[in-house]
Protein backbone atom coordinates (compact mmCIF):
# COMPACT_ATOMS: atom_id res chain seq x y z
CA UNK A 1 0.00 0.00 0.00
CA UNK A 2 2.89 2.35 0.77
CA UNK A 3 4.34 1.77 -2.72
CA UNK A 4 0.96 2.39 -4.32
CA UNK A 5 0.55 5.65 -2.47
CA UNK A 6 4.05 6.71 -3.50
CA UNK A 7 3.32 6.03 -7.17
CA UNK A 8 0.04 7.94 -7.10
CA UNK A 9 1.67 10.83 -5.24
CA UNK A 10 4.56 10.96 -7.73
CA UNK A 11 2.16 11.07 -10.70
CA UNK A 12 0.06 13.81 -9.09
CA UNK A 13 3.10 15.92 -8.18
CA UNK A 14 4.55 15.56 -11.67
CA UNK A 15 1.25 16.63 -13.24
CA UNK A 16 1.02 19.57 -10.87
CA UNK A 17 4.54 20.68 -11.71
CA UNK A 18 4.01 20.28 -15.45
CA UNK A 19 0.59 21.86 -15.90
CA UNK A 20 -0.29 23.71 -12.70
CA UNK A 21 2.82 25.64 -11.74
CA UNK A 22 2.64 28.18 -14.53
CA UNK A 23 -0.96 29.04 -13.61
CA UNK A 24 -0.36 29.12 -9.86
CA UNK A 25 2.58 31.48 -9.92
CA UNK A 26 0.42 34.21 -11.46
CA UNK A 27 -0.82 34.82 -7.92
CA UNK A 28 2.73 35.42 -6.69
CA UNK A 29 4.55 36.86 -9.69
CA UNK A 30 4.72 40.69 -9.51
CA UNK A 31 2.04 42.29 -11.69
CA UNK A 32 0.28 45.60 -11.84
CA UNK A 33 -2.87 46.22 -9.83
CA UNK A 34 -6.07 44.75 -11.20
CA UNK A 35 -8.03 47.25 -13.31
CA UNK A 36 -10.83 49.04 -11.52
CA UNK A 37 -14.08 50.49 -12.73
CA UNK A 38 -13.67 54.20 -13.32
CA UNK A 39 -15.05 57.02 -15.41
CA UNK A 40 -12.67 58.64 -17.89
CA UNK A 41 -13.01 60.96 -20.81
CA UNK A 42 -14.18 59.24 -23.97
CA UNK A 43 -12.60 60.01 -27.34
CA UNK A 44 -15.36 61.45 -29.47
CA UNK A 45 -16.22 60.72 -33.02
CA UNK A 46 -14.92 57.14 -33.03
CA UNK A 47 -16.59 54.74 -35.46
CA UNK A 48 -19.67 53.22 -33.87
CA UNK A 49 -19.62 49.58 -32.85
CA UNK A 50 -21.88 47.46 -35.05
CA UNK A 51 -24.72 45.75 -33.23
CA UNK A 52 -23.66 42.25 -34.23
CA UNK A 53 -24.06 38.89 -32.52
CA UNK A 54 -21.12 37.22 -30.86
CA UNK A 55 -18.85 35.20 -33.15
CA UNK A 56 -18.26 31.46 -33.06
CA UNK A 57 -16.11 29.86 -30.38
CA UNK A 58 -12.51 31.10 -30.73
CA UNK A 59 -9.79 28.76 -31.94
CA UNK A 60 -6.24 28.28 -30.72
CA UNK A 61 -4.85 30.70 -33.29
CA UNK A 62 -7.84 33.01 -33.66
CA UNK A 63 -9.45 34.50 -36.76
CA UNK A 64 -13.00 34.31 -38.09
CA UNK A 65 -14.55 30.86 -37.72
CA UNK A 66 -18.15 31.41 -38.81
CA UNK A 67 -18.53 30.69 -42.56
CA UNK A 68 -21.05 33.53 -42.92
CA UNK A 69 -18.61 35.97 -41.29
CA UNK A 70 -15.77 34.78 -43.51
CA UNK A 71 -17.83 35.35 -46.65
CA UNK A 72 -19.07 38.73 -45.38
CA UNK A 73 -15.52 39.80 -44.50
CA UNK A 74 -14.29 39.08 -48.02
CA UNK A 75 -17.13 41.13 -49.51
CA UNK A 76 -16.98 44.05 -47.03
CA UNK A 77 -13.19 44.25 -47.11
CA UNK A 78 -13.20 44.46 -50.89
CA UNK A 79 -15.83 47.20 -50.80
CA UNK A 80 -14.08 49.22 -48.08
CA UNK A 81 -10.70 49.14 -49.79
CA UNK A 82 -12.16 49.91 -53.22
CA UNK A 83 -13.30 53.34 -52.03
CA UNK A 84 -10.75 56.06 -52.75
CA UNK A 85 -9.00 58.24 -50.23
CA UNK A 86 -6.32 55.85 -48.96
CA UNK A 87 -2.59 56.20 -48.40
CA UNK A 88 -0.69 53.03 -49.38
CA UNK A 89 1.55 51.38 -46.76
CA UNK A 90 4.57 49.45 -48.04
CA UNK A 91 7.20 48.28 -45.55
CA UNK A 92 9.22 45.07 -45.09
CA UNK A 93 7.00 43.97 -42.21
CA UNK A 94 3.60 45.42 -43.12
CA UNK A 95 1.52 46.29 -46.16
CA UNK A 96 -1.87 47.93 -46.48
CA UNK A 97 -3.30 51.45 -46.35
CA UNK A 98 -4.43 54.31 -44.12
CA UNK A 99 -7.88 55.82 -44.61
CA UNK A 100 -8.03 59.59 -45.11
CA UNK A 101 -11.51 59.46 -43.54
CA UNK A 102 -10.74 59.70 -39.84
CA UNK A 103 -7.04 59.11 -40.47
CA UNK A 104 -7.64 55.51 -39.41
CA UNK A 105 -4.92 52.87 -39.57
CA UNK A 106 -7.33 50.12 -40.55
CA UNK A 107 -5.80 48.01 -43.31
CA UNK A 108 -2.62 46.09 -42.42
CA UNK A 109 -1.32 42.65 -43.39
CA UNK A 110 1.96 40.97 -42.50
CA UNK A 111 4.51 40.24 -45.17
CA UNK A 112 6.27 37.48 -43.18
CA UNK A 113 3.36 35.24 -42.22
CA UNK A 114 0.63 33.57 -44.25
CA UNK A 115 -3.03 33.39 -43.29
CA UNK A 116 -3.08 29.56 -43.30
CA UNK A 117 -0.76 26.57 -43.68
CA UNK A 118 -1.13 26.78 -47.46
CA UNK A 119 1.68 29.01 -48.73
CA UNK A 120 -0.73 30.43 -51.32
CA UNK A 121 -3.29 31.49 -48.70
CA UNK A 122 -2.09 35.10 -48.78
CA UNK A 123 -0.68 37.26 -45.99
CA UNK A 124 -2.09 37.14 -42.47
CA UNK A 125 -4.37 40.13 -41.83
CA UNK A 126 -3.75 42.22 -38.72
CA UNK A 127 -6.15 45.19 -39.14
CA UNK A 128 -9.53 45.42 -40.91
CA UNK A 129 -11.69 48.54 -41.49
CA UNK A 130 -14.57 49.41 -39.13
CA UNK A 131 -17.83 47.69 -39.95
CA UNK A 132 -16.22 44.52 -41.32
CA UNK A 133 -16.65 41.25 -39.37
CA UNK A 134 -12.90 41.27 -38.55
CA UNK A 135 -12.93 44.93 -37.44
CA UNK A 136 -9.58 45.96 -35.93
CA UNK A 137 -8.03 49.42 -36.32
CA UNK A 138 -6.25 52.32 -34.61
CA UNK A 139 -7.29 55.97 -34.42
CA UNK A 140 -5.41 59.09 -33.30
CA UNK A 141 -7.11 62.35 -32.45
CA UNK A 142 -8.09 64.97 -29.86
CA UNK A 143 -10.93 65.45 -27.38
CA UNK A 144 -11.94 68.59 -25.54
CA UNK A 145 -10.43 69.33 -22.14
CA UNK A 146 -12.43 69.05 -18.94
CA UNK A 147 -13.93 72.51 -19.48
CA UNK A 148 -14.60 71.99 -23.17
CA UNK A 149 -12.69 73.16 -26.23
CA UNK A 150 -13.91 76.74 -26.17
CA UNK A 151 -16.01 76.37 -29.32
CA UNK A 152 -13.08 74.98 -31.33
CA UNK A 153 -14.07 72.26 -33.81
CA UNK A 154 -12.01 69.07 -33.40
CA UNK A 155 -11.41 66.36 -36.02
CA UNK A 156 -13.24 63.07 -35.56
CA UNK A 157 -13.79 59.71 -37.27
CA UNK A 158 -15.70 61.32 -40.15
CA UNK A 159 -13.15 64.06 -40.83
CA UNK A 160 -11.56 63.82 -44.28
CA UNK A 161 -7.85 64.59 -43.95
CA UNK A 162 -5.58 65.99 -46.66
CA UNK A 163 -2.38 64.25 -47.77
CA UNK A 164 0.32 65.24 -50.29
CA UNK A 165 -0.29 64.01 -53.82
CA UNK A 166 1.21 60.57 -54.43
CA UNK A 167 1.92 60.04 -50.74
CA UNK A 168 3.02 56.53 -49.76
CA UNK A 169 4.03 55.41 -46.28
CA UNK A 170 7.36 53.56 -46.35
CA UNK A 171 10.31 53.44 -43.91
CA UNK A 172 11.97 56.13 -46.05
CA UNK A 173 8.90 58.33 -46.65
CA UNK A 174 6.73 59.41 -43.70
CA UNK A 175 3.29 60.85 -44.52
CA UNK A 176 1.64 63.85 -42.85
CA UNK A 177 -2.16 64.27 -42.84
CA UNK A 178 -3.57 67.75 -42.15
CA UNK A 179 -6.93 69.36 -41.44
CA UNK A 180 -7.81 72.98 -40.61
CA UNK A 181 -11.03 73.99 -38.88
CA UNK A 182 -13.01 77.20 -39.58
CA UNK A 183 -11.50 79.07 -36.59
CA UNK A 184 -7.87 78.73 -37.70
CA UNK A 185 -6.59 75.72 -35.77
CA UNK A 186 -4.54 73.28 -37.88
CA UNK A 187 -4.32 69.65 -36.85
CA UNK A 188 -1.76 67.23 -38.26
CA UNK A 189 -0.86 63.53 -37.87
CA UNK A 190 2.56 62.49 -39.13
CA UNK A 191 2.83 58.74 -39.72
CA UNK A 192 6.21 56.97 -39.92
CA UNK A 193 6.88 53.23 -40.15
CA UNK A 194 9.93 51.05 -39.53
CA UNK A 195 10.99 47.79 -41.17
CA UNK A 196 9.10 45.62 -38.68
CA UNK A 197 5.68 46.36 -37.13
CA UNK A 198 5.95 49.79 -35.51
CA UNK A 199 4.11 52.89 -36.73
CA UNK A 200 4.89 56.22 -35.08
CA UNK A 201 2.08 58.80 -35.02
CA UNK A 202 3.06 62.35 -34.15
CA UNK A 203 -0.02 64.47 -33.41
CA UNK A 204 0.31 68.24 -33.55
CA UNK A 205 -2.08 71.16 -33.35
CA UNK A 206 -1.19 74.77 -34.17
CA UNK A 207 -3.43 77.52 -32.82
CA UNK A 208 -3.69 80.33 -35.35
CA UNK A 209 -6.93 81.55 -33.79
CA UNK A 210 -7.48 84.51 -31.49
CA UNK A 211 -8.15 82.64 -28.22
CA UNK A 212 -6.59 79.76 -26.29
CA UNK A 213 -8.32 76.39 -26.07
CA UNK A 214 -7.84 73.13 -24.14
CA UNK A 215 -7.44 69.73 -25.78
CA UNK A 216 -6.40 66.20 -24.81
CA UNK A 217 -4.65 64.08 -27.46
CA UNK A 218 -5.79 60.46 -27.52
CA UNK A 219 -5.08 57.20 -29.30
CA UNK A 220 -7.21 54.07 -29.36
CA UNK A 221 -7.34 50.53 -30.70
CA UNK A 222 -10.74 49.12 -31.59
CA UNK A 223 -11.31 45.42 -32.27
CA UNK A 224 -13.86 42.61 -32.33
CA UNK A 225 -13.55 39.45 -30.27
CA UNK A 226 -14.71 37.40 -33.28
CA UNK A 227 -11.07 37.13 -34.35
CA UNK A 228 -9.66 36.57 -30.85
CA UNK A 229 -7.62 33.47 -30.10
CA UNK A 230 -8.80 31.28 -27.24
CA UNK A 231 -7.87 32.49 -23.75
CA UNK A 232 -6.50 29.58 -21.68
CA UNK A 233 -5.12 29.09 -18.17
CA UNK A 234 -1.52 29.16 -19.42
CA UNK A 235 -1.67 31.57 -22.39
CA UNK A 236 -3.53 34.87 -22.14
CA UNK A 237 -5.53 36.28 -25.03
CA UNK A 238 -7.31 39.61 -24.70
CA UNK A 239 -6.58 43.02 -23.12
CA UNK A 240 -2.94 43.44 -22.08
CA UNK A 241 -0.63 46.20 -20.99
CA UNK A 242 2.36 47.27 -18.92
CA UNK A 243 1.66 49.71 -16.09
CA UNK A 244 4.43 51.18 -13.93
CA UNK A 245 6.81 48.65 -15.49
CA UNK A 246 4.76 45.54 -14.64
CA UNK A 247 2.93 43.56 -17.31
CA UNK A 248 -0.76 42.94 -16.64
CA UNK A 249 -2.25 39.92 -18.39
CA UNK A 250 -5.82 41.03 -18.04
CA UNK A 251 -8.60 41.72 -17.68
CA UNK A 252 -10.27 39.22 -20.00
CA UNK A 253 -12.91 40.30 -22.49
CA UNK A 254 -15.64 39.00 -20.19
CA UNK A 255 -14.23 41.09 -17.32
CA UNK A 256 -14.43 44.24 -19.43
CA UNK A 257 -18.06 43.45 -20.27
CA UNK A 258 -18.88 43.10 -16.56
CA UNK A 259 -17.22 46.37 -15.52
CA UNK A 260 -18.12 48.44 -18.59
CA UNK A 261 -14.90 50.45 -18.25
CA UNK A 262 -11.71 48.93 -16.84
CA UNK A 263 -9.40 51.85 -16.07
CA UNK A 264 -5.74 51.57 -15.12
CA UNK A 265 -4.80 54.02 -12.37
CA UNK A 266 -1.04 53.45 -12.81
CA UNK A 267 1.17 55.08 -15.44
CA UNK A 268 0.76 53.32 -18.77
CA UNK A 269 3.89 52.02 -20.50
CA UNK A 270 1.90 50.32 -23.26
CA UNK A 271 -1.63 49.01 -23.68
CA UNK A 272 -3.62 47.03 -26.23
CA UNK A 273 -4.84 43.58 -27.18
CA UNK A 274 -3.01 40.31 -27.62
CA UNK A 275 -3.71 37.02 -29.33
CA UNK A 276 -1.41 34.02 -29.19
CA UNK A 277 0.56 35.17 -32.24
CA UNK A 278 -0.48 38.81 -32.79
CA UNK A 279 -0.35 42.04 -30.83
CA UNK A 280 -1.81 45.52 -31.29
CA UNK A 281 -0.50 47.97 -28.70
CA UNK A 282 -0.17 51.70 -28.10
CA UNK A 283 3.06 53.05 -26.61
CA UNK A 284 2.82 56.65 -25.33
CA UNK A 285 5.63 59.16 -25.08
CA UNK A 286 7.01 60.19 -21.69
CA UNK A 287 4.06 62.45 -20.87
CA UNK A 288 1.63 61.36 -18.09
CA UNK A 289 -1.18 59.26 -19.50
CA UNK A 290 -4.16 57.20 -18.44
CA UNK A 291 -5.70 54.26 -20.22
CA UNK A 292 -8.69 51.98 -20.05
CA UNK A 293 -10.45 49.09 -21.77
CA UNK A 294 -14.06 49.50 -22.88
CA UNK A 295 -16.79 47.12 -23.99
CA UNK A 296 -18.82 48.81 -26.71
CA UNK A 297 -21.39 46.08 -27.34
CA UNK A 298 -21.70 43.60 -30.16
CA UNK A 299 -18.42 41.95 -29.23
CA UNK A 300 -16.45 45.18 -29.88
CA UNK A 301 -13.76 46.35 -27.45
CA UNK A 302 -11.51 49.37 -27.23
CA UNK A 303 -8.21 50.24 -25.57
CA UNK A 304 -7.92 54.01 -24.97
CA UNK A 305 -4.80 56.04 -24.31
CA UNK A 306 -5.52 59.55 -23.08
CA UNK A 307 -3.01 62.36 -22.48
CA UNK A 308 -3.40 65.15 -19.95
CA UNK A 309 -5.32 68.35 -20.94
CA UNK A 310 -3.10 71.08 -22.39
CA UNK A 311 -3.85 74.75 -23.02
CA UNK A 312 -2.84 75.76 -26.54
CA UNK A 313 -2.36 79.53 -26.64
CA UNK A 314 -2.63 81.61 -29.83
CA UNK A 315 0.48 81.13 -31.99
CA UNK A 316 1.56 78.03 -30.05
CA UNK A 317 1.82 74.37 -31.09
CA UNK A 318 1.15 71.19 -29.12
CA UNK A 319 2.86 67.94 -30.15
CA UNK A 320 2.39 64.40 -28.80
CA UNK A 321 3.94 61.18 -30.11
CA UNK A 322 2.41 57.73 -29.77
CA UNK A 323 3.74 54.53 -31.28
CA UNK A 324 1.49 51.76 -32.59
CA UNK A 325 2.68 48.16 -32.73
CA UNK A 326 0.53 46.06 -35.06
CA UNK A 327 1.92 42.71 -36.09
CA UNK A 328 3.42 39.37 -35.15
CA UNK A 329 4.88 38.66 -31.73
CA UNK A 330 8.32 37.71 -33.01
CA UNK A 331 10.56 37.34 -29.99
CA UNK A 332 13.62 39.01 -31.52
CA UNK A 333 11.57 41.97 -32.71
CA UNK A 334 9.85 42.52 -29.35
CA UNK A 335 13.17 42.23 -27.51
CA UNK A 336 14.73 44.86 -29.78
CA UNK A 337 11.89 47.27 -29.01
CA UNK A 338 12.34 46.54 -25.30
CA UNK A 339 16.06 47.28 -25.57
CA UNK A 340 15.12 50.55 -27.28
CA UNK A 341 13.15 51.63 -24.20
CA UNK A 342 9.66 50.03 -24.24
CA UNK A 343 9.26 48.58 -20.75
CA UNK A 344 8.90 44.76 -20.68
CA UNK A 345 7.72 44.62 -24.28
CA UNK A 346 9.21 41.15 -24.71
CA UNK A 347 6.75 39.89 -22.10
CA UNK A 348 3.89 40.51 -24.51
CA UNK A 349 4.67 36.86 -25.27
CA UNK A 350 3.17 35.10 -22.27
CA UNK A 351 6.23 32.97 -21.43
CA UNK A 352 5.13 32.69 -17.82
CA UNK A 353 7.27 31.88 -14.82
CA UNK A 354 9.68 29.54 -16.65
CA UNK A 355 10.75 32.05 -19.30
CA UNK A 356 14.33 31.88 -17.99
CA UNK A 357 14.38 28.28 -19.26
CA UNK A 358 11.93 28.49 -22.15
CA UNK A 359 13.77 31.23 -24.04
CA UNK A 360 17.12 29.36 -24.13
CA UNK A 361 15.30 26.27 -25.45
CA UNK A 362 13.67 28.51 -28.05
CA UNK A 363 17.00 30.04 -29.06
CA UNK A 364 18.59 26.60 -29.34
CA UNK A 365 15.70 25.39 -31.51
CA UNK A 366 16.06 28.39 -33.80
CA UNK A 367 19.81 27.78 -34.11
CA UNK A 368 19.21 24.11 -34.96
CA UNK A 369 16.53 25.10 -37.47
CA UNK A 370 18.94 27.51 -39.13
CA UNK A 371 21.44 24.65 -39.44
CA UNK A 372 19.10 21.96 -40.82
CA UNK A 373 16.20 23.93 -42.34
CA UNK A 374 13.42 21.84 -40.77
CA UNK A 375 11.89 22.47 -37.34
CA UNK A 376 10.92 18.80 -36.96
CA UNK A 377 14.54 17.77 -37.43
CA UNK A 378 15.54 20.59 -35.08
CA UNK A 379 13.25 19.12 -32.39
CA UNK A 380 14.79 15.67 -32.92
CA UNK A 381 18.30 17.17 -32.63
CA UNK A 382 17.22 19.01 -29.48
CA UNK A 383 16.08 15.67 -28.03
CA UNK A 384 19.45 14.12 -28.91
CA UNK A 385 21.22 16.99 -27.15
CA UNK A 386 19.04 16.69 -24.04
CA UNK A 387 19.51 12.92 -23.85
CA UNK A 388 23.23 13.31 -24.47
CA UNK A 389 23.57 15.83 -21.66
CA UNK A 390 21.65 13.51 -19.31
CA UNK A 391 23.46 10.33 -20.35
CA UNK A 392 25.89 10.48 -17.40
CA UNK A 393 22.86 10.80 -15.12
CA UNK A 394 21.34 7.72 -16.76
CA UNK A 395 24.57 5.81 -16.18
CA UNK A 396 24.44 6.70 -12.51
CA UNK A 397 20.77 5.66 -12.48
CA UNK A 398 21.64 2.20 -13.75
CA UNK A 399 24.57 1.93 -11.36
CA UNK A 400 22.16 2.81 -8.55
CA UNK A 401 19.71 0.18 -9.79
CA UNK A 402 22.52 -2.40 -9.79
CA UNK A 403 23.44 -1.44 -6.23
CA UNK A 404 19.78 -1.64 -5.19
CA UNK A 405 19.59 -5.13 -6.69
CA UNK A 406 22.73 -6.15 -4.83
CA UNK A 407 21.29 -5.22 -1.42
CA UNK A 408 17.86 -6.76 -2.06
CA UNK A 409 18.62 -9.83 0.13
CA UNK A 410 19.66 -7.57 3.02
CA UNK A 411 16.52 -5.45 2.59
CA UNK A 412 14.28 -8.51 2.61
CA UNK A 413 15.99 -9.72 5.77
CA UNK A 414 15.34 -6.36 7.46
CA UNK A 415 11.71 -6.36 6.32
CA UNK A 416 11.23 -9.87 7.70
CA UNK A 417 13.01 -9.07 10.98
CA UNK A 418 11.01 -5.89 11.65
CA UNK A 419 7.74 -6.76 9.93
CA UNK A 420 5.79 -5.76 13.05
CA UNK A 421 7.68 -2.49 13.61
CA UNK A 422 7.40 -0.34 10.46
CA UNK A 423 9.19 2.65 11.98
CA UNK A 424 12.23 0.60 12.99
CA UNK A 425 12.12 -1.14 9.61
CA UNK A 426 12.36 2.21 7.79
CA UNK A 427 15.22 3.35 10.03
CA UNK A 428 17.19 0.15 9.38
CA UNK A 429 16.62 0.38 5.62
CA UNK A 430 17.79 4.01 5.57
CA UNK A 431 20.87 2.99 7.57
CA UNK A 432 21.50 0.25 5.00
CA UNK A 433 21.26 2.77 2.15
CA UNK A 434 23.79 5.00 3.90
CA UNK A 435 26.13 2.09 4.66
CA UNK A 436 26.10 0.80 1.08
CA UNK A 437 26.17 4.30 -0.52
CA UNK A 438 22.88 3.75 -2.39
CA UNK A 439 20.44 6.52 -3.36
CA UNK A 440 16.95 5.06 -3.93
CA UNK A 441 15.81 8.27 -5.66
CA UNK A 442 18.57 8.24 -8.28
CA UNK A 443 16.32 6.35 -10.70
CA UNK A 444 13.80 9.21 -10.68
CA UNK A 445 16.32 11.93 -11.44
CA UNK A 446 16.31 11.64 -15.28
CA UNK A 447 12.51 11.95 -15.33
CA UNK A 448 12.50 15.09 -13.18
CA UNK A 449 15.33 16.62 -15.21
CA UNK A 450 13.28 16.17 -18.39
CA UNK A 451 10.19 17.88 -17.01
CA UNK A 452 11.52 21.47 -17.44
CA UNK A 453 12.66 20.68 -20.99
CA UNK A 454 9.30 19.14 -21.84
CA UNK A 455 7.36 22.07 -20.38
CA UNK A 456 9.63 24.63 -22.07
CA UNK A 457 9.12 22.98 -25.45
CA UNK A 458 5.38 22.80 -24.78
CA UNK A 459 5.21 26.59 -24.21
CA UNK A 460 7.52 27.35 -27.14
CA UNK A 461 5.37 25.33 -29.55
CA UNK A 462 2.24 27.11 -28.31
CA UNK A 463 3.61 30.65 -28.21
CA UNK A 464 6.37 31.12 -30.74
CA UNK A 465 5.09 32.39 -34.07
CA UNK A 466 8.37 31.16 -35.52
CA UNK A 467 6.92 27.62 -35.07
CA UNK A 468 3.60 28.51 -36.68
CA UNK A 469 2.92 26.59 -39.92
CA UNK A 470 6.33 24.91 -39.81
CA UNK A 471 6.14 21.52 -41.60
CA UNK A 472 7.98 18.29 -40.77
CA UNK A 473 7.42 15.44 -43.23
CA UNK A 474 4.48 13.82 -45.06
CA UNK A 475 1.18 14.79 -43.41
CA UNK A 476 2.68 16.98 -40.64
CA UNK A 477 2.22 20.46 -42.12
CA UNK A 478 2.18 22.45 -38.85
CA UNK A 479 4.30 21.36 -35.87
CA UNK A 480 2.50 23.82 -33.58
CA UNK A 481 -0.89 22.17 -34.25
CA UNK A 482 -2.16 18.69 -33.28
CA UNK A 483 -1.72 15.68 -35.57
CA UNK A 484 -4.39 16.19 -38.29
CA UNK A 485 -4.88 12.46 -39.07
CA UNK A 486 -7.11 10.55 -36.64
CA UNK A 487 -7.88 6.87 -36.25
CA UNK A 488 -11.64 7.35 -35.70
CA UNK A 489 -12.18 9.07 -39.05
CA UNK A 490 -9.85 6.62 -40.81
CA UNK A 491 -7.12 9.25 -41.09
CA UNK A 492 -9.31 11.76 -42.89
CA UNK A 493 -11.27 9.41 -45.15
CA UNK A 494 -14.50 9.93 -43.17
CA UNK A 495 -15.96 13.48 -43.23
CA UNK A 496 -15.96 14.30 -39.51
CA UNK A 497 -13.51 15.48 -36.86
CA UNK A 498 -13.47 13.49 -33.59
CA UNK A 499 -13.60 15.39 -30.28
CA UNK A 500 -10.16 16.26 -28.92
CA UNK A 501 -10.14 13.54 -26.24
CA UNK A 502 -10.74 10.89 -28.93
CA UNK A 503 -8.57 12.45 -31.64
CA UNK A 504 -5.94 9.70 -31.57
CA UNK A 505 -3.55 10.25 -34.45
CA UNK A 506 -0.55 8.41 -35.81
CA UNK A 507 1.85 10.30 -33.56
CA UNK A 508 -0.23 9.53 -30.46
CA UNK A 509 -0.22 5.81 -31.39
CA UNK A 510 3.55 5.89 -31.82
CA UNK A 511 3.85 7.60 -28.45
CA UNK A 512 1.81 4.87 -26.74
CA UNK A 513 3.72 2.04 -28.43
CA UNK A 514 7.18 3.47 -27.70
CA UNK A 515 6.27 4.17 -24.08
CA UNK A 516 4.93 0.61 -23.75
CA UNK A 517 8.20 -0.80 -25.12
CA UNK A 518 10.19 1.46 -22.82
CA UNK A 519 8.24 0.27 -19.76
CA UNK A 520 8.77 -3.35 -20.83
CA UNK A 521 12.52 -2.84 -20.44
CA UNK A 522 12.16 -1.50 -16.91
CA UNK A 523 12.43 -3.90 -13.95
CA UNK A 524 9.00 -5.44 -13.34
CA UNK A 525 7.28 -4.31 -10.17
CA UNK A 526 6.40 -7.10 -7.74
CA UNK A 527 3.22 -5.42 -6.53
CA UNK A 528 0.21 -6.30 -8.78
CA UNK A 529 -1.26 -2.80 -8.41
CA UNK A 530 1.99 -1.22 -9.60
CA UNK A 531 2.04 -3.61 -12.55
CA UNK A 532 -1.45 -2.49 -13.53
CA UNK A 533 -0.49 1.19 -13.22
CA UNK A 534 2.58 0.76 -15.44
CA UNK A 535 0.62 -1.35 -17.93
CA UNK A 536 -2.05 1.35 -18.31
CA UNK A 537 0.24 4.38 -18.22
CA UNK A 538 1.34 4.31 -21.91
CA UNK A 539 -2.22 4.18 -23.18
CA UNK A 540 -3.45 6.82 -20.73
CA UNK A 541 -0.65 9.12 -21.89
CA UNK A 542 -1.59 8.36 -25.51
CA UNK A 543 -5.05 9.87 -24.91
CA UNK A 544 -3.72 12.73 -22.78
CA UNK A 545 -1.08 13.80 -25.31
CA UNK A 546 -3.11 13.30 -28.52
CA UNK A 547 -4.48 16.91 -28.61
CA UNK A 548 -1.03 18.43 -28.02
CA UNK A 549 1.16 20.00 -30.70
CA UNK A 550 2.69 17.52 -33.15
CA UNK A 551 6.16 18.86 -32.37
CA UNK A 552 5.74 17.95 -28.70
CA UNK A 553 4.77 14.37 -29.56
CA UNK A 554 7.78 14.12 -31.90
CA UNK A 555 9.99 15.18 -29.01
CA UNK A 556 8.49 12.57 -26.66
CA UNK A 557 8.55 9.76 -29.24
CA UNK A 558 12.19 10.50 -30.04
CA UNK A 559 12.99 10.61 -26.33
CA UNK A 560 11.30 7.21 -25.84
CA UNK A 561 13.26 5.66 -28.70
CA UNK A 562 16.53 7.04 -27.35
CA UNK A 563 15.65 5.78 -23.88
CA UNK A 564 15.02 2.29 -25.27
CA UNK A 565 18.36 2.33 -27.08
CA UNK A 566 20.06 3.70 -23.99
CA UNK A 567 18.52 1.03 -21.74
CA UNK A 568 19.64 -1.76 -24.07
CA UNK A 569 23.16 -0.35 -24.12
CA UNK A 570 23.34 0.03 -20.34
CA UNK A 571 21.85 -3.44 -19.79
CA UNK A 572 24.76 -4.74 -21.87
CA UNK A 573 27.10 -2.95 -19.45
CA UNK A 574 25.22 -4.26 -16.39
CA UNK A 575 24.26 -7.87 -17.26
CA UNK A 576 23.25 -8.53 -13.65
CA UNK A 577 20.43 -6.01 -14.10
CA UNK A 578 19.15 -7.71 -17.24
CA UNK A 579 19.23 -11.12 -15.57
CA UNK A 580 17.53 -9.74 -12.48
CA UNK A 581 14.89 -7.97 -14.59
CA UNK A 582 14.09 -11.26 -16.35
CA UNK A 583 13.86 -13.03 -12.98
CA UNK A 584 11.60 -10.26 -11.61
CA UNK A 585 9.32 -10.54 -14.63
CA UNK A 586 9.08 -14.30 -14.16
CA UNK A 587 8.39 -13.92 -10.43
CA UNK A 588 5.77 -11.25 -11.13
CA UNK A 589 3.99 -13.48 -13.64
CA UNK A 590 3.92 -16.35 -11.14
CA UNK A 591 2.65 -14.01 -8.41
CA UNK A 592 -0.07 -12.71 -10.71
CA UNK A 593 -1.07 -16.26 -11.61
CA UNK A 594 -1.30 -17.20 -7.92
CA UNK A 595 -3.40 -14.10 -7.31
CA UNK A 596 -5.89 -15.13 -10.00
CA UNK A 597 -6.24 -18.62 -8.56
Amino acid sequence: MQNQRNIILAVLLTGLLLFGWDAGVRYFYPQANKPKVAATATPSGSPAAPDAPQGAKPTREGGLTNPADIALEARDLKSALAIGGRIPVAAPGLSGSISLTGGLVDDLTTNRHTAAVDKDSGPARVFSPPGTPAQHFAQFGWVAGDDGAGGVALPNATTVWTAPAGAKLTPATPVTLTWTNPTGQTFAIRYAIDSDYMITATQSVTNRGAAPFVVRPFALINRTDKTASVDTWNVHSGPIGAFDGAVQFGPNYSDVVKTGIAANPAKTNWVGFTDIYWLSALIPDASPTSSDFRAQGGGIYRADLLYQPVVVSPGKELTRTTRLFAGAKESDVLDRYEEAGISNFGLAIDWGWFRWFEKPIFMLLKALFKAVGNFGLAIILLTLIVRGVMFPVAQRQFASMAAMRAIQPKMKAIQERYKDDKQQQQQEIMALYKQEGVNPLAGCLPIFLQIPVFFALYKVLILAIEMRHQPFVLWIKDLSAPDPLHVLNLFGLLPFTPPSFLAIGILALLLGVTMFLQFRLNPTAMDPMQQQVFALMPWVMMFVMAPFAAGLLIYWITSNLLTIAQQKYLYSKHPQLKAQAAKDASDAERAAARGKT
